[in-house]
């Protein structure tokens, strides 16, 4: 029986990546109060368990996929399952030196915010841009030719309300997954993260990211050399630019309340 204590819920999809999924549920297990979360994991392709269960203290739900699915597919289908009143989500390649759980947990009891994150580095402590403005073609464009870009938002301001967080990690209060009807699972992969934070925006919540918190990413940068993840990429980004949701986002000037 699930214990009343749990408040969270967090997804977690591996594809074929064991080895990085052991190494984040024992982090989880051993900086986090097992007591207060649970854990879904999808393995979207076929593997064995990264771990036993024995050795983690936190209730943890497999699910296996007959066929693989796409991001947002993967993380609603684990929604479905969800009991906390907050729903996490999570990618298999960070890594955490302390509970970062906690320290976010007062930003999702605004009842103004929809979603909170940490910021996140790479493995050598540089800052990655995870909290960014809505993306424009001139956005991408400049990225495109500018190479590695500086912050788009200042990295000494301890809290900060981008237009949208990066699906490495997620916080939602569950209600407003729910009431966003969660990722659009036409986006089989990028641009899920930037969409829903869009609707979440035009339902009037805000985005917020606690830099007083941190978090490490191994990133996997596969649309940076693998021509499959680039055209995912670049179709994602089309369909996005041409959806209702970026139209009545007036290409990033939407305010919360």
């Amino acid at each position: 029986m699930r214990s009343a204590r749990r408040w969270l819920t967090v997804s977690v999809v591996s594809h074929g990546q064991g080895d990085l999924v052991a190494s984040l549920l024992k982090d989880l297990d051993r900086f986090c109060d097992p007591g207060s979360l649970e854990v879904i994991l999808t393995l979207n392709v076929p593997e064995p368990l990264p771990l036993k269960e024995s050795d983690i203290r936190y209730p943890l739900t497999v699910i296996e996929n007959p066929l693989p699915k796409g991001f947002g597919a993967n993380h609603n289908a684990a929604f479905r399952s969800a009991s906390g009143s907050g729903y996490c989500v999570l990618n298999p390649d960070v890594r955490f030196s302390s509970d970062p759980f906690g320290p976010l947990r007062p930003r999702l009891e605004d009842p103004r915010v929809g979603v909170t994150a940490p910021l996140v580095t790479d493995p050598a402590g540089r800052v990655e841009d995870s909290a960014r403005r809505m993306p424009t073609p001139m956005r991408i464009l400049r990225r495109i030719l500018g190479g590695r870009q500086e912050e788009e938002y200042d990295v000494g301001h301890p809290l900060v309300e981008p237009d949208w967080v990066a699906g490495i990690f997620m916080l939602f209060p569950a209600h407003v997954f729910r009431e966003a009807g969660g990722f659009d699972e036409r986006y089989h992969m990028y641009c899920e993260d930037v969409e829903l934070c869009t609707r979440i925006r035009l339902l009037g919540y805000r985005i917020v990211q606690d830099r007083s918190v941190r978090v490490v990413h191994d990133a996997r940068r596969n649309s940076h050399r693998n021509w499959i993840h680039l055209a995912w990429h670049v179709r994602s980004l089309t369909r996005f630019f041409l959806s209702d949701v970026y139209k009545d986002a007036g290409g990033g000037d939407v305010k919360s309340n």
